[in-house]
């Protein structure tokens, strides 16, 4: 046998943390925050869009149904009828002989308020005319919309 000091490695693999710092953390959730941020502005924009849209695309369905309803009882709905006629045959006059139902129901606006309606129309007398209040639900603002226009 040899006398002397065996010679022992003690192998140290050097550890590393690959872990990511709370700064570098805090600065990716930093950087989420501005891209969402700047999603929900665009969505909101678009979803005013796509309610002047739904308006539009309300107000052809509805015209087609009083068209319909013209055909059949010789004349649209009075203002006082209202687009109701379209759903429930009116009692008040003038009632028409030949009515049938044209629509099950009439659609609420975007904004959940009920779409009205008058004839004659206020800026073509000779035509019927279906609005909205628009979005502050007021009647006679700059934000109402009308079938006219």
């Amino acid at each position: 046998m040899k006398s002397g000091k065996s010679t022992i490695h003690n192998r140290q693999s050097t550890i590393t943390s690959r872990g990511f710092t709370l700064l570098e953390i805090v600065i990716v959730l930093g950087i989420i925050a501005v891209i969402l941020g700047g999603s929900i502005a665009v969505v909101g924009k678009m979803g005013n869009s796509a309610k002047l849209q739904r308006v539009t695309s309300d107000f052809n369905t509805i015209s087609s149904a009083v068209k319909m309803y013209k055909l059949n009882a010789g004349t649209v709905p009075t203002t006082q009828q209202g687009l109701d006629a379209l759903v429930k045959k009116p009692a008040s006059t003038p009632v028409p002989k030949r009515w049938t139902q044209v629509a099950t129901e009439v659609p609420m606006d975007p904004w959940q308020q009920p779409y009205l309606y008058r004839y004659p129309g206020k800026k073509d007398a000779g035509e019927f005319e279906i609005y909205t209040k628009g979005p502050d639900g007021q009647d006679g603002t700059e934000d109402d919309i009308s079938s006219q226009d």
